[in-house]
Formats: C-alpha cells, sequence, structure tokens
C-alpha cells in the first residue's frame, strides 16, 4: 500500500467523504452506461448485472482483499469480504424507495431466485469451511478455499447456462408502472465505442477513488481507537461497497431493476470467491483457519438476508409498509442487528 502524507482525524474524514463522492458519481455514470450498453448489444440486463457490473463495482474489493492479503492481514481480509456482503443486500432494500413497489416483484424470470440459492450455498459452504479450520491444507492454502473457488465457477456457468431458460415460470405477478424506456440517460445517440471508453474511465475512478477510500478507513480506524477489525467489517465493508451501492441505486431509478438484483448478488459471489486467491497470497497458513467470531457472524448475517430476498423472490405478492416491501423491511432489519452484534464482539 502506498504511502499518504500524514492527516488528522478530522482531515482524514474530510478526504474519506470526498473520495466516496467520486465513487458515487463513477459508480452511478457506470449504471446509465451499462444499460445502455446492455440494450445496444441485446444483452439481458440480468446478465450484464451479474458478469459486468458486478465485477466492474468489486474493483476496490479486489484490490484491498488482495493487498491486505499480501501485508498478511487476516482480520482485515475476511472482515472486509465478508461484513460486505449483508450491507450490499441491505443496498436492495433501500432501492425500495426508489423502485415502483418491492423491487423483489420485478424480475419475470427464475435467474435472480438462482441467484440467490447459489449464493446461500457459497455461504454456508464457507461457513462450515471457517468452523471447521481447515482441515486439508497443500502448498499452505487450504483445500477449502480452492473448493470455494470450484463452487463459484460453477454457479456462473450454471447462470450463464440458465439465462435463456424459460422451463420454470412465474405466474400471477403483479403488474409494475410502466417504465420510460429507452432509459433517460441522455446517452441514447452517444456512439458505442464513446460509451465503452467511459465505461472504462468509470472503472478507473472506481479503483482509483475506491482505494483512496480503503487508505483512509483504514486511517480512521487507527485514529478512532475502533479498531481494524469492528472498522474492516463496517466502515472498510461500506467503502468497498460504495460502486455497488451507487450503481445499484442508479439501476433503480432508470428501471433496471433486474440489472440492481444481480449486480448486488454478483459481486456478494465475487466476495466469496475472493478467498481463493487471498488464501494464495496469504503465507502465514490457511486464512480461513483461527478466524474471529466476526467473520462466522459476518457469514451468518450473510446467509439471514439472502434468505429473506430467495423467500421475497419466489413469494410475489406480499405485504408493504410505505414504498418498502415487507422483505426489504426484514433485511434492513437484520443489517442494523449485524451492526450492533459486530460491536459487541468486537
Amino acid at each position: 500500500m502506498m504511502e499518504i502524507p500524514a492527516t488528522s482525524l478530522i482531515q482524514s474524514l474530510a478526504f474519506f467523504m470526498l473520495s466516496a463522492g467520486c465513487v458515487w458519481i463513477a459508480g452511478a455514470r457506470l449504471a446509465y452506461l451499462a444499460d445502455t450498453l446492455a440494450d445496444r448489444f441485446k444483452l439481458a440486463k440480468s446478465l450484464v448485472g451479474l458478469l459486468l457490473l458486478s465485477l466492474a463495482t468489486s474493483l476496490p474489493e479486489v484490490a484491498t482483499t488482495l493487498t491486505a492479503a499480501i501485508q498478511q492481514s487476516r482480520d482485515l481480509v475476511l472482515n472486509n469480504l465478508f461484513g460486505g456482503i449483508a450491507l450490499q443486500t441491505a443496498v436492495l432494500a433501500m432501492a425500495d424507495f426508489w423502485a415502483r413497489g418491492p423491487i423483489t416483484n420485478y424480475p419475470r424470470k427464475a435467474n435472480h431466485a438462482l441467484e440467490a440459492t447459489l449464493l446461500v450455498l457459497l455461504l454456508a459452504v464457507t461457513l462450515v469451511i471457517v468452523n471447521l479450520g481447515e482441515t486439508l491444507v497443500v502448498a499452505g492454502v487450504g483445500l477449502g478455499s480452492a473448493y470455494i473457488a470450484v463452487i463459484y465457477v460453477g454457479a456462473i456457468w450454471l447462470l450463464r447456462r440458465y439465462d435463456d431458460s424459460s422451463d420454470w415460470v412465474p405466474v400471477d405477478l403483479p403488474d409494475p408502472d410502466s417504465l420510460a424506456f429507452p432509459a433517460p440517460t441522455g446517452l441514447a445517440e452517444t456512439g458505442n465505442s464513446s460509451l465503452i471508453w467511459q465505461a472504462v474511465a468509470s472503472c478507473v475512478a472506481i479503483l482509483t477513488f475506491g482505494l483512496l477510500l480503503v487508505w483512509f478507513a483504514d486511517r480512521i480506524a487507527d485514529q478512532s481507537g475502533l479498531g481494524t477489525g469492528f472498522v474492516g467489517v463496517t466502515l472498510l465493508a461500506a467503502a468497498t461497497s460504495l460502486p455497488e451501492i451507487s450503481t445499484s441505486i442508479a439501476a433503480v431509478r432508470i428501471g433496471a431493476y433486474t440489472m440492481a438484483i444481480s449486480n448486488i448478488f454478483g459481486s456478494n459471489l465475487i466476495m466469496l470467491v475472493l478467498v481463493f486467491p487471498a488464501d494464495i497470497l496469504f503465507r502465514s497458513g490457511p486464512i480461513l483457519q483461527n478466524t474471529s467470531p466476526m467473520v462466522s457472524l459476518a457469514l451468518g448475517f450473510g446467509l439471514i438476508v439472502t434468505a429473506i430476498y430467495l423467500i421475497g423472490l419466489i413469494v410475489r405478492r406480499k405485504p408493504r409498509i410505505g414504498v418498502f416491501g415487507l422483505d426489504s423491511i426484514f433485511v434492513l432489519i437484520t443489517f442494523l442487528a449485524s451492526l450492533a452484534a459486530y460491536y459487541y464482539v468486537r
């Protein structure tokens, strides 16, 4: 990690907020660009969200995770990765505020239910491996982390193969309000090459300012005295999840609901598979061995919020409280409970 000039706590907070604003703007722009490119090249928006948008918005997590692994910081790697899962899922709950009804009412295919199911599977497998403590180790790398990578590859293959399938179709769907198409992004007249270059520039901005967010979050952890464990699972996870937050909210505001859902589930899958390259770089033993209680808590809360949305995707007509679906309310409550739990075991 490169050296940055010394700053006071107030200055660190100010630079953190400035970087957050830049990431927010770049993430929102990337959502508009991805939506327009999906229309131009006739790609399913759920697929664009799962494979393109989730990977682009996960760039800060990738850089942070691998850097922390090289620095042999097990807690920072795992708390950052797993702590962001419940947070990013809570983003979908907050997105109900901008959606025309509960966001889980909109998918017309079973893709998103399959995404959530595979995410539950991967979270459960990771939780089991964490509690077993990596009983099989080869060259300092736990076979459990390799198994997680294999499941991830299989999950992406299955989701890609299933994308064009119509062997399961939900019925009795609520009728969503009509949307303005093409989405009002101001990109209708922009050429394809310009769209692609703007998307690349947005990705570079997300990576650059995302890393600055991470650096200042780490500095705030030291200067505030809260410690890297609690900050890693809260502030740092929020910092690296900010691209997913901004892109998802922007996608919902232009009516690209399926892209927003796939972006979050896809990003959560990526955060789990990053355990494998982190384990390779972490040379102090298997990275999933001798973990803190906060790691198991983060995985458990990730399971809960994902399962809630899986239920929401299956139960199409559900009660609402104001603009929020009942599933989103439960996800927000669970996320707030997770923050209290993290503080308790810090």
